[in-house]
């Protein structure tokens, strides 16, 4: 089956792994802090943010990627100034994709990273706190490393949700060969052809194959911190 993927189907793998990659590594540091706030902070409107963060998980992906569309196009209150005085456009090209990508991703990393914070024993912050340790170096030596496969758990999670974004990614950036077309609206374009099913199979192979790989890893990595956490 892998023989019926022709040069615009790797192309739109090899783009949708590029997507997914950008996504991820543009959303971790966010991730990363948003987590650790609503894991340790109380302030008021917290459960507001919460409810913020999770919202592309409940939102219909073609609503965020109308969202995206306002708010990024060139015409846009962020899009606008962003394309004049930097030149730099996000509809309907690949950095498009991977903005998209990071906004559906993004409530599923800070799940996982928050989930590696709260396990995180306060009481080793605080005997490093005790030593003389400044609030960043304890971060940086206790608290990081110990949410370490946290943090790669919701990096691997939300890599895996990047490669398969549609709904928003199709809406924001459409679906054009070379340029914006992943994995997923390929297999979407190739079904609206007679004739194209060995490619479509073969694309569903290579999707499933790169999904569940991230998904043992994800899980290799939770497990592990389990163990960690129940020494």
């Amino acid at each position: 089956m892998m023989d019926s993927l022709g040069p615009q189907e790797w192309t739109a793998i090899m783009l949708s792994l590029r997507v997914a990659l950008v996504a991820t590594l543009a959303a971790l540091p966010v991730a990363i802090w948003i987590a650790y706030i609503l894991a340790r902070k109380s302030f008021p409107g917290r459960q507001v943010l919460n409810g913020i963060v999770h919202l592309p998980l409940v939102l219909p992906p073609v609503v965020t990627g109308y969202l995206l569309l306002v708010l990024f196009g060139q015409q846009g209150p962020i899009g606008a100034p962003l394309y004049n005085l930097f030149g730099v456009s996000f509809s309907f090209r690949w950095t498009g994709a991977a903005l998209a990508a990071a906004i559906m991703a993004f409530p599923l990393m800070v799940r996982a990273i928050r989930l590696g914070f709260e396990a995180v024993d306060a009481g080793l912050e605080d005997a490093a706190a005790t030593l003389g340790a400044s609030r960043w170096r304890v971060m940086g030596t206790v608290t990081l490393p110990l949410v370490l496969p946290g943090i790669l758990a919701g990096a691997i999670l939300g890599f895996a949700k990047a490669l398969g974004e549609f709904g928003a990614t199709i809406t924001f950036v459409a679906a054009i060969p070379g340029q914006t077309q992943t994995i997923p609206t390929a297999i979407y374009g190739l079904l609206q052809v007679p004739g194209e099913e060995p490619a479509v199979l073969g694309l569903v192979i290579v999707s499933v194959v790169l999904a569940m790989g991230a998904l043992l890893v994800s899980e290799w990595l939770a497990r592990r911190m389990a163990r960690k956490v129940g020494r």
